[in-house]
């Protein structure tokens, strides 16, 4: 009974994982990898780490799950979507470091980009989406124009977790749902869009080649078999971007399923069959990891990131606290935001500590607390900004029920799942059941499933979560709390709009 390996390239670090054929988690690993922000704004990685990482990860995860490299049938990769890897002929060592998701220094490429296709309606309309400064065609023109000798030596422009599938298997491939966060891809119909690159005067041969997410791309080489841990000669499937990974992972293969997963960023995700478009661009539109399938997706970029920034610079003494009773910090901030009331006293936190993304894209939106008072507690602050997380993510939501998608439940994941306080707090606030499930492993485990499917475990991605995905919690909205959140909602989504004009001016004033 062959094992399958799920390997997910994140932003913090890389994460792997072993499941058998019923789709069981026996053991998973984490390697961590460094990020750098050489100017503001600017968000990079070596892809060399997320090699070292991987080869870390893998031969720990096989280690943990008592497994032999010859145990494993198939592997899937996952990987941080949108981010740029520029590679000479023939080479494994990048020219630049990557560029990621959440580089910021790309406005003027999309300004551009957006004029060339005669408008931000026909952009959409091309490639399903507007152009967003975290995509990778802004990072190409950024690069041809700004270190025109790297361009000039660029042979190969490679996704994350495909720059990992070239080290495994010498293979130069992608495939539809990562394909979709270029920019570059006819979403539609499922290939590259040989309009727009004619546009942007982009060579279609820097592109790799196209699979479906379960389709096995290329085989683990003899070269760097014993480097993994594993042998040659193993399938390695398409496999998918972490969002449509992640929502495999999670069983969100069918309509009326939603996910919502509160990690870095928070991301809402909806599965649609047919190639559902937002005419305003506020969330997107990509291939599913389904083959034949879509999804709509709106992404925030400092969800959990927010928590997390207030962890570390404004809650060392819980961080203190936890360490002596061996506790999450977390889980005591939680504690002290349950004694803050609905609405924080009237304390309203923006969630855009590093720009936005989805409903407002806008890199000079900015963080803050609106509100304080000399009555405001530090609980208050605490509440307030879980609150502000969960607004915006609620945005999203709100943008797909006005494309009549159907949303009868959603499902947690992510850090926000782990607290029923915070669960509770979604339910009321999205006005829909909150479901928890077995599978708590995201991207990783969503492309071992992929490669159950490519090496024949499986027949369908749909049998796969159906055999494997079970449902462990259904929280209800409390309709009473839903009716003291509306008004704040309300007002929420008239902060950035009234704000909007003095974000550009402070984003211009730190520069």
């Amino acid at each position: 009974m062959p094992y399958l390996l799920g390997i997910d390239i994140g932003t913090s670090g890389t994460k792997t994982l072993v499941c058998d054929e019923n789709g069981t988690v026996l053991a998973t690993a984490m390697a961590e990898h460094p990020i750098s922000s050489p100017k503001p704004g600017w968000s990079e990685q070596n892809p060399e780490d997320w090699w070292k990482a991987t080869c870390k990860a893998t031969n720990a995860v096989i280690k943990r799950a008592k497994a032999r490299p010859a145990d494993i049938g198939g592997v899937g990769l996952s990987g941080q979507m949108h981010g740029s890897v520029f590679l000479g002929e023939g080479s494994t060592k990048p020219l630049r470091p990557a560029l990621l998701w959440n580089d910021q220094r790309t406005a003027k490429q999309c300004d551009e980009i957006t004029s060339k296709a005669g408008g931000r309606e026909a952009l959409i309309e091309m490639v399903a989406n507007p152009a967003l400064t975290g995509f990778t065609a802004p990072k190409i023109l950024w690069v041809r124009e700004n270190e025109p000798k790297v361009y000039e030596k660029t042979k190969h422009i490679l996704l994350p977790k495909d720059y990992i599938r070239y080290r495994m298997t010498g293979e130069y491939a992608t495939e539809v749902s990562d394909a979709s966060g270029t920019l570059l891809l006819d979403v539609k119909n499922r290939v590259w869009s040989n309009r727009l690159l004619e546009l942007l005067s982009i060579d279609r041969a820097l592109l790799p080649h196209l699979h479906e997410s379960y389709e096995v791309s290329g085989k683990i080489s003899a070269t760097v078999a014993k480097e993994l841990g594993l042998i040659a000669g193993i399938p390695v499937v398409g496999g998918g971007g972490d969002q449509p990974a992640g929502a495999v992972g999670n069983g969100i293969v069918s309509s009326g399923i939603v996910s919502a997963t509160l990690g870095t960023s928070g991301v809402v995700f909806a599965h649609s069959d047919q190639p559902t478009l937002d005419p305003k661009g506020r969330v997107h539109t990509m291939c599913h990891a389904v083959p034949g399938k879509w999804c709509v997706f709106g992404c925030m970029l400092a969800a959990g990131g927010s928590f997390q920034w207030f962890r570390n610079q404004l809650a060392h003494d819980e961080v203190h606290a936890a360490k002596r009773r061996r506790v999450d910090a977390y889980e005591l901030l939680i504690k002290e935001a349950e004694k803050s009331d609905v609405g924080s006293g009237g304390l309203f936190f923006l969630p855009y500590l590093t720009g936005e993304r989805c409903p407002h894209p806008d890199p000079c939106a900015r963080g803050g607390w609106i509100g304080i008072t000399s009555r405001t507690l530090r609980r208050d602050l605490i509440r307030s900004l879980l609150e502000g997380v969960t607004f915006g993510m609620r945005d999203a939501l709100e943008i797909m029920r006005e494309m009549n998608i159907p949303i009868h439940e959603v499902r947690a994941s992510g850090g926000g799942a782990r607290s029923k306080f915070w669960r509770q707090l979604q339910a009321d606030i999205y006005n829909a059941p909150i479901v928890t499930t077995n599978a708590s492993e995201g991207p990783a485990y969503g492309v071992a499933l992929l490669a159950g499917v490519g090496t024949g475990v499986w027949k369908s991605v749909e049998e796969a979560c159906k055999r494997a995905i079970k449902q462990t919690e259904k929280i209800s909205p409390n309709k009473r709390m839903f009716a003291r959140y509306e008004p704040l909602y309300t007002t929420y989504r008239k902060l950035y709009p009234d704000l909007k004009d003095r974000f550009r001016e402070i984003a211009a004033l730190a520069c």
